[in-house]
């Protein structure tokens, strides 16, 4: 058992931070100064229908054609990433293409689970207004649609596979600027808290659901969605000088300065995550590990390399996985002209997330 130290000063600090809902769970938790990590069993899922494949034994990686769609010349958001990711995955004996899971559409009766059913159906049918589109970034098609039903889909089952296996990671993902009855930010559909939402409820007592997000800008849609939410935890550590400029409340926000690097980064992310999982001691964690704090993303305005994100993944990877909690994976975002560089660095994810389920004998 290693010992994680918090200090007096450092409770003090999270205790400020935290809305009532958590101060009055974890309020025995916040006067204690050592918190010792447990070496739990892995839960495994007795309600799922998933089956692993004959002789698949690396880590599950879900993938879909239908990740990307047509869109316009010169549009700044880059779609082509997605099938380069896996191809680079399998390319370079990452994974086998036995290890590939593909994902259903997500239901829209899920989808209602955390948006609203007008916006569910306006969205699917193309009746939102360009006002609503424009804030979104993309023109409606039924080519968006179906790539966000799929996308949302591939992060469900993501997190199911994680429930049966402790590790799972989908090549999309992250869509975290999407709120109940409208999308921005490149985001339609919020797939991490369509999975939250689903988890959290298919199981008695429900599942305690923690999404770490590590996008250089706030997941605003997610914390917004399970603001009132004891069962669900947000923890983003992002740019503040960065969209979206209105934030909302995450349960614990990490606001950190533009050009940041590595080593102020990682020690960041170190002191707070240890904490929450102590603290909340989720079921499950969905994990955004956005690639925009790269030193050369075009939205990002931080100073990471890729040694920093690969460190940064396998850190919060391994801290997960280690304490028995299951764990899923998103890519989250990512913005370069260069679309075979960008989707090389959103494989990182998958790359620490290889070297964890090897070292942990998943």
């Amino acid at each position: 058992m290693i010992p994680v130290c918090i200090s007096a000063t450092q409770n003090a600090y999270y205790k400020q931070l935290f809305r009532s809902k958590h101060v009055t769970v974890f309020g025995d938790l916040l006067l204690r100064r050592r918190i010792v990590q447990h070496n739990f069993k892995w839960k495994r899922a007795t309600h799922s229908k998933y089956e692993i494949e004959e002789g698949a034994r690396g880590l599950p990686v879900v993938h879909h054609s239908k990740y990307v769609c047509d869109l316009p010349p010169n549009h700044r958001f880059p779609m082509r990433k997605f099938p380069k990711v896996l191809n680079f995955l399998l390319k370079d004996q990452i994974i086998t293409d036995k290890q590939v899971c593909i994902p259903e559409p997500v239901s829209q009766e899920a989808l209602c689970r955390v948006h609203t059913e007008e916006y569910v159906e306006n969205f699917i049918t193309g009746k939102t207004s360009q006002k609503e589109q424009k804030r979104t970034g993309f023109v409606w098609s039924k080519g968006i649609v179906h790539r966000c039903l799929y996308e949302t889909g591939g992060t469900l089952l993501a997190a199911e596979i994680a429930l049966q296996r402790g590790l799972a990671s989908s090549t999309a993902g992250g869509t975290h600027h999407a709120f109940p009855s409208f999308g921005a930010g490149y985001c339609l559909l919020n797939d991490l808290a369509v999975a939250a939402k689903q988890w959290m409820d298919s199981s008695h007592p429900k599942r305690k659901i923690l999404i770490v997000d590590l996008d250089v800008h706030q997941g605003d849609g997610t914390a917004y969605i399970f603001r009132d939410e004891p069962g669900v935890f947000t923890f983003s550590v992002h740019c503040g000088k960065n969209f979206p400029v209105q934030k909302q409340q995450s349960d614990l926000d990490i606001s950190i300065d533009e050009g940041m690097m590595d080593k102020d980064y990682l020690n960041t992310v170190e002191t707070h995550l240890p904490w929450v999982l102590e603290s909340f001691r989720p079921d499950v964690v969905l994990y955004d590990a956005g690639v925009d704090p790269h030193r050369e993303d075009e939205l990002g305005k931080l100073g990471l390399t890729d040694e920093g994100l690969y460190q940064r993944d396998m850190y919060v990877i391994d801290a997960v996985v280690r304490r028995g909690i299951p764990i899923a994976t998103v890519i989250g975002g990512g913005y370069s002209r260069d679309i075979d560089r960008l989707a090389l660095r959103h494989t990182i994810v998958h790359r620490a997330a290889v070297k964890v389920w090897e070292t942990r004998g998943l």
